[in-house]
């Protein structure tokens, strides 16, 4: 939240000229960059537009919570109003979203979406985004959940005549989302004054920003609920114009000979995976054939263990990548092509039957395999060699064959607590973007703290453990990994650093001596007591991680270091080019360093980047310790 006030304080600090002033400042603070000229020019123009409607209706006391940011979550609410109600006397939200549009028309027939000049792809319809706030604040805010009718939601197009936007309101209007227009100021306040009561909102603000906040729904666990049943994931803005774009597309394919190809670009947490499992739940409810790919061995074991825990069909929705070399050309309505970053140049490997050589580049095989085949992707992830699934080289793809190809970017994310901060804190830390590493100011959202000693980060996530969270440590891949281990044989101690040593996750599909397999790494509490590699990271989340950055990776003087002698991974060949090995260490730590919820804790085996990292993440800077653990390599 950026300002909270009366409405009347509101109208006098716009009156002041210092209304925006301080939301910039106060931005600034939060976020770490400064706005962009059109949400100023939004605070400007919007928000004493709903002040002043405010004052005129007698509900000057009413609070005004400006730019709310919704729990575990980088989205903002534009406004949520808190008060009493008139007739009960509880306590009563309205969230309110404000648009400067003066006219909109639906997409394509399609309601849900809408098109505005302004704006060069297509956007929710603020009915629907409003309502969607709504929902997710009673699913995360204790304060709402226990009392799902004291919140109300409604969009103000305070610049827009009942013509330009008659097409909105063809989708069903609820009490979570109301639509009003400047022509009808009249209406919206009297439905405000039905909400609210013309007394102070402190008391329900406080109780409002002091609910419990709920932990995120993580993916794994209700896949089987989610896939088999209804829908449990409240889809936001661009998440859902995503999913409303690929059904559009499904069902343009439907009526007529039509094929388009759809690509959802995001970094970790935006919510592919919730897209992703959302679209698939829905088109398997319909009777659309649909088969959501990775090319992740973890990811697709998981899925197809929990999701499909009681039913084989439900199973075999789950594939790879390269399951769709003999397919039949749009033989599927919908291939949903998750973590499109790990695509490979082609499908064949060592054990690929000669008759099914083609030499097809894999992009090519994924988008002949259905009418409309949906890539899911963050480009920051690409962490093997060979790995090529960027937007770039599937609209090139798409290009060649003279198909149309739909990019949704996703903004906001979810995993990190919903820190935006933290995650452009990573990508600066590890220059994956050319930009110099910055120190970390806390926002609240995601804890952050360096150790000096891999003990030190086990106890701590072990406390985190013992306190109910989940927990995993994860490290760079600077160790052998033992794949094979006699019968009866204990767990092998590949990573040692000093007098300290733990087993890597397992190789394979066998449970051994207690621990899960690979596949299961990140989501059975068995996996607690090994150390993951990325590979059995990537597309998972926990609540606490404890990231081990090895030597392949360090810190000199002014500037990162890769050391790809210092890497085991067996991927790396002496042809992958050093500017390449760079690229994709960078990534995987990348990858490490986004998996918590809650929070990070960093451990590097090497001193001076240890003393770095302390830098930036506390302020403090460290004295260089005079020696470092010894490695086992």
């Amino acid at each position: 939240m950026l300002f909270r006030d009366s409405a009347t304080a509101v109208a006098a600090e716009k009156l002041a000229g210092s209304l925006s002033l301080r939301l910039i400042e106060q931005f600034v603070h939060v976020h770490g960059y400064r706005p962009g000229p059109s949400e100023i020019r939004s605070w400007e123009r919007s928000i004493p537009v709903l002040a002043n409607a405010l004052v005129d209706s007698g509900l000057g006391l009413v609070e005004m919570l400006l730019e709310y940011t919704l729990p575990l979550n980088s989205k903002r609410a534009d406004v949520i109003l808190a008060g009493t109600h008139p007739v009960t006397g509880e306590p009563s939200y309205v969230v309110v979203e404000l648009k400067q549009w003066s006219s909109a028309e639906p997409e394509d027939g399609e309601p849900l979406l809408c098109r505005v000049d302004s704006y060069t792809r297509p956007v929710l319809n603020p009915i629907e985004q409003v309502r969607g706030y709504c929902d997710y604040l009673v699913a995360f805010n204790g304060a709402l959940s226990a009392h799902p009718e004291r919140v109300a939601g409604a969009a103000y197009l305070h610049n827009a005549t009942e013509f330009g936007v008659s097409g909105l309101y063809e989708i069903e209007q609820s009490e979570r989302g109301r639509l009003f227009t400047g022509e009808r100021r009249g209406e919206f306040v009297e439905y405000l004054r039905t909400k609210l009561a013309p007394a102070s909102g402190a008391e329900a603000a406080d109780q409002l920003l002091a609910g419990k906040i709920g932990p995120s729904k993580q993916l794994m666990a209700v896949a089987a609920q989610e896939v088999r049943e209804r829908e449990q994931f409240v889809l936001l803005d661009e998440q859902r114009v995503a999913y409303e774009l690929v059904l559009n597309a499904v069902r343009r394919a439907q009526r007529s000979d039509h094929k388009e190809v759809v690509v959802v670009a995001g970094g970790p947490g935006t919510g592919k995976s919730v897209i992703a499992l959302s679209l698939l739940g829905e088109l398997y409810r319909n009777g659309v054939s649909a088969l959501h790919a990775t090319g992740s061995s973890s990811f697709t074991t998981t899925m197809r263990k929990i999701a499909g825990s009681r039913k084989r069909e439900v199973q075999e929705l789950f594939k790879y990548f390269n399951s769709f070399m003999t397919a039949e050309r749009n033989g599927l309505d919908v291939l949903l092509c998750d973590e499109a970053h790990r695509i490979r140049e082609t499908s064949a490997n060592r054990y690929t039957r000669a008759e099914q050589r083609t030499g097809k580049p894999q992009i090519e095989e994924l988008i002949d395999a259905a009418r409309v085949p949906v890539f899911l992707l963050d480009e920051h992830q690409v962490v093997r060699p060979g790995e090529m699934g960027t937007v770039a080289q599937i609209r090139a793809a798409a290009a060649v064959k003279g198909l149309e190809c739909r990019v949704v970017s996703l903004d906001s994310q979810f995993r990190c607590g919903g820190s935006d901060a933290y995650l452009r804190w990573v990508v600066r830390l590890l220059g994956l973007e050319g930009e110099a590493p910055l120190g970390w100011e806390p926002d609240g959202k995601v804890e952050l703290d360096v150790v000096d000693s891999p003990q030190e980060l086990e106890a701590f996530l072990d406390a985190r453990r013992a306190e109910g969270y989940g927990a995993r440590m994860s490290a760079g891949y600077c160790w052998k990994w033992t794949t094979r281990i006699p019968p009866g044989a204990p767990l092998p101690l590949d990573v040692t650093i000093g007098d300290w040593s733990r087993p890597w996750n397992l190789h394979g599909e066998r449970s051994i001596a207690g621990a899960p397999p690979a596949a299961l790494w990140a989501t059975d509490p068995a996996g607690s007591g090994q150390v993951g590699c990325v590979y059995t990271a990537q597309g998972f989340e926990y609540d606490w991680s404890g990231v081990i950055i090895g030597p392949d990776l360090v810190w000199r003087t002014d500037r990162w270091v890769s050391d790809r002698t210092a890497s085991k991974d067996p991927v790396f060949r002496r042809s992958t080019s050093d500017a390449d090995v760079d690229r994709l260490i960078r990534n995987t730590y990348k990858v490490l360093l986004t998996r918590g919820m809650i929070g990070t804790v960093l451990y590097s085996t090497d001193a001076e980047t240890r003393a770095k990292l302390r830098e930036l993440v506390t302020g403090t800077p460290h004295p260089v310790e005079s020696e470092q653990p010894t490695i086992a390599r």
